[in-house]
């Protein structure tokens, strides 16, 4: 927490004036799930702790979620493995998504439009590049956002023993859904 609360405080100094700074959007409960459809065994899993902030006027973004608020396993030795084996949350308690949105938005626009996110995806202690589009509808006092992407474990450093190989799949399906609104600081 210490990490995106010091990310965010950064984030802001980078806005260009203290007005802009109040046009800020941000998200405290977002649902971000995975699932892994593996030959023998589905494995799914939600949180609803994602929590991000969007600067409208330099189209940056960042995203975090705990690993641990992820509930939903098909029981609790297949989360215990989860948390201990594969994304050894004591060591990398936090995943993370920061960058800058590719395409010039018009934020006032109140329509749906297909947008992308580019920036880097940080799993495991594992960060990589990626590009992710992102469907974000506007009303009058809210950003509405939603995405699916895949995630290739081995691409953050995630091993799965050759024994349970048929039970996890080697690239896991992310959905990830919110809100933003607008916050005053």
């Amino acid at each position: 927490m210490r990490f995106l609360f010091l990310f965010c405080i950064a984030f802001l100094f980078s806005t260009r004036s203290i007005a802009q700074s109040e046009l800020l959007f941000r998200c405290s409960n977002g649902s971000i799930q995975f699932k892994s459809d593996a030959p023998l065994e589905m494995i799914q899993a939600k949180s609803q702790s994602l929590k991000g902030i969007l600067n409208p006027f330099e189209n940056t973004f960042a995203w975090s979620v705990p690993i641990l608020s992820f509930d939903g396993f098909n029981n609790g030795l297949q989360k215990g493995h989860f948390h201990e084996n594969y994304l050894e949350t004591d060591r990398y308690p936090v995943a993370t998504f920061s960058g800058k949105i590719i395409e010039t938005v018009d934020y006032k626009q109140v329509q749906k439009q297909v947008i992308r996110a580019k920036g880097k995806l940080t799993i495991h202690g594992v960060e990589q590049e990626r590009i992710i589009k992102v469907e974000v509808d506007r009303n009058h006092k809210a950003i509405y956002f939603e995405s699916t992407f895949s995630v290739p474990l081995q691409e953050h450093a995630i091993n799965i023993p050759k024994i349970v190989h048929q039970k996890i799949a080697e690239t896991v399906e992310v959905k990830v859904s919110g809100t933003l609104t607008r916050t005053h600081w």
